[in-house]
């Protein structure tokens, strides 16, 4: 065989090995595939793993199947009460079918996100504008999510896009509308703590009232008490004066004048008018209280 022959056959070889490469396709695991002849979709449906297409008249797209995330920029909506908020979100969304996402977007990323976003941003804004701000910000925040997520993906089916989640990162007040608002939350705030100070005075004044009645009942009671202990002693004094009385008059007479003269002259200037026969002055004419 001489060189000419030698070099025709490599070239065949490699011509044919050219081919059969050209040929042949791999489809990975996190690939979806379409075949196109002439700029039509002939087949969609690949799993992963090798296959065959005819060189020169088909070509092959892959697409990512993996989960890919769409951070769209902040966007204003109306709330059921007309007010504006600013939200910004993200979601989380795969590649599905790809032959409809090729015919959709015409595989063209930009593409395919701005269409993708413009569905997220209508169900964000039919959400919004059946709630107000207070039941976007904390009332309800896992049912909207739910929602959203289920709207986005409905209205993504025709992109050949499932919607996986959509979240809200960050809702915002426009600064037009912030200082109002921050007012009149202020506001509200300090009208429940005048209405809380107003019933702790009010409480305060029952707990005074009350003490002051349980007070007077107890200082009454023991004043009662008080009464009815010196109405027994006196009562018992009594007796026992009575008794020592009956038992000895002259010493109780006695002991009764002593007492008296005690009482009456305990200063230097007491002075008293009295006749002297008094029968106050008897024991001071002799130890017996006779007279003479």
């Amino acid at each position: 065989m001489n060189n000419s022959k030698i070099g025709i056959f490599v070239i065949g070889v490699i011509a044919l090995v050219g081919v059969a490469a050209s040929s042949l396709f791999v489809v990975n695991q996190w690939e979806q595939a379409i075949k196109l002849q002439f700029g039509r979709i002939v087949d969609s449906e690949y799993e992963p793993g090798l296959h065959v297409k005819i060189p020169f008249i088909q070509s092959v797209r892959k697409f990512d199947g993996r989960i890919q995330t769409l951070d769209s920029n902040p966007e204003r909506f109306l709330t059921a009460e007309k007010k504006d908020v600013i939200v910004n979100s993200y979601a989380k969304w795969r590649i599905t079918n790809a032959a409809q996402f090729f015919r959709s977007t015409g595989a063209n990323e930009a593409n395919a996100t701005r269409l993708l976003s413009e569905r997220i941003n209508n169900s964000l804004r039919d959400e919004f504008g059946k709630r107000t701000i207070q039941e976007v910000v904390s009332g309800e925040r896992a049912e909207i999510m739910a929602l959203l997520t289920r709207d986005a993906d409905q209205n993504a089916a025709e992109l050949g896009i499932e919607v996986l989640d959509v979240r809200v990162k960050q809702i915002d007040l426009p600064r037009e509308v912030s200082q109002s608002v921050y007012d009149r939350m202020r506001a509200e705030r300090e009208r429940v703590a005048s209405e809380l100070r107003a019933q702790g005075a009010e409480a305060g004044e029952k707990i005074r009232a009350d003490a002051d009645a349980e007070r007077v009942v107890i200082l009454a009671n023991a004043y009662k008490t008080s009464e009815e202990l010196r109405g027994e002693g006196d009562g018992a004094a009594a007796e026992i004066y009575a008794k020592a009385f009956e038992e000895n008059n002259e010493f109780y007479a006695f002991y009764r004048s002593l007492t008296a003269y005690s009482k009456t002259f305990t200063s230097s200037g007491n002075m008293m008018v009295l006749d002297p026969d008094s029968e106050f002055f008897r024991y001071f004419r002799n130890a017996e209280g006779k007279k003479p």
